[in-house]
């Protein structure tokens, strides 16, 4: 017996479980920086950048950079099944290889062909352990297989619908707010529909759509790299446009009353500090203005025509300027790190929703 190998393949499978348990069953933040997922997310992520920085069409580089999600999450499964499977041939090795196969002495090769036909379940039967120390092992192999196999299996449906439940109101929000989405023109559009009195249901929905992202991406970072189904669109830009909307409301908007803004500012803002620690990613104020005194003119102006009045004085102007300086450093350093746009507060001119292209005209 090598007690060192056994240490090593005993520890390298208890880190590979608690990793896997802290991924998929513990549904908090883990703090802790020395995590097997986080180092393999972080690692690839940054080759994934490297690479994406080599595609100069934006259209491809966007379809690449969306490929990261489900990928990350196949070599994340892939190595933790490969980081057990060696850790559990270490410990046969340890034990000096008891185990018997058709015409040769076996090796550590065989040790791990006997490790991977236990753990996925095979039970082939060319390779048979010969001790009692060596049968109790392939059995727990076993048992820890089976439950790898039924962890991943309930794993993926919960992270897919929970990105399904995000993009079901990201997609919405294109008929509301244009695509991409800006503040001034949800606000513009209710006002032009005489319908203002609709903010107040409307941010009550994105209040619980900033909760449910909150506790879904808390439980599973990796659905933040998970981009939407068209590059104008992220949930990045979404919350933002939603935290703008929120501050015109606050500012001064005439004719909402601010209660549901309030709270739903605090739920998105709560969803912007919480995944800036979790993706680790310090903020940082944007790099300019997203909204110089020349935009504030025109917005105001846009929304006048629209039968919307946004109160002028320097206590609004003031009051807007606290509100952004709040939440922007946050949803500036998520863009930044995700490779995402921030939403204007003003649409561009003749800009067209997503709903009104198609990819024949």
């Amino acid at each position: 017996m090598d007690p060192v190998v056994g240490v090593v393949g005993v520890v390298l499978i208890g880190v590979i479980l608690w990793d896997t348990f802290e991924t998929v069953v513990l549904p908090r933040r883990v703090a802790r920086r020395l995590r097997p997922a986080r180092l393999l997310f972080r690692t690839l992520w940054r080759f994934w950048l490297l690479a994406a920085a080599g595609i100069r069409r934006p259209g491809r580089r966007e379809s690449f950079l969306s490929l990261f999600g489900p990928f990350s999450l196949i070599a994340l499964l892939g190595g933790w099944a490969s980081m057990l499977l060696l850790g559990f041939a270490l410990v046969h090795w340890a034990l000096g290889l008891q185990m018997s196969m058709p015409e040769r002495q076996p090796t550590f090769f065989t040790a791990l062909y006997l490790s991977g036909t236990t753990l996925f379940t095979l039970g082939l039967g060319d390779v048979v352990p010969t001790s009692a120390a060596a049968r109790i092992v392939t059995v727990v192999e076993a048992f820890v297989g089976f439950a790898f196999l039924a962890l991943v299996i309930g794993y993926l449906p919960v992270v897919y619908q929970a990105f399904s439940r995000r993009e079901a109101h990201i997609a919405m929000l294109d008929e509301w707010a244009g695509s991409p989405p800006a503040a001034s023109e949800l606000v513009r559009r209710l006002g032009q529909w005489q319908d203002l009195d609709a903010l107040g249901q409307f941010l009550a929905a994105w209040e619980n759509w900033a909760a449910e992202l909150l506790e879904s991406h808390i439980s599973y970072p990796v659905l933040a790299r998970f981009r939407s189904q068209h590059g104008n669109e992220s949930w990045v830009a979404s919350l933002t446009t939603i935290l703008d909307t929120c501050a015109l409301v606050l500012a001064g908007l005439d004719g909402v009353r601010p209660r549901q803004a309030w709270l739903t500012f605090a739920m998105a803002r709560h969803v912007a500090v919480d995944l800036c620690q979790v993706l680790d990613t310090p903020p940082h104020p944007p790099d300019r203005d997203r909204l110089p005194p020349d935009d504030l003119r025109r917005l105001r102006a846009v929304l006048n025509e629209a039968g919307v009045v946004l109160r002028t004085g320097d206590e609004v102007d003031r009051k807007l300027s606290e509100l952004r300086r709040s939440y922007e450093p946050y949803v500036t350093a998520l863009a930044g790190g995700l490779l995402l746009t921030l939403p204007p507060w003003l649409p561009s001119p003749g800009a067209k929703d997503n709903w009104q292209k198609t990819a024949w005209l």
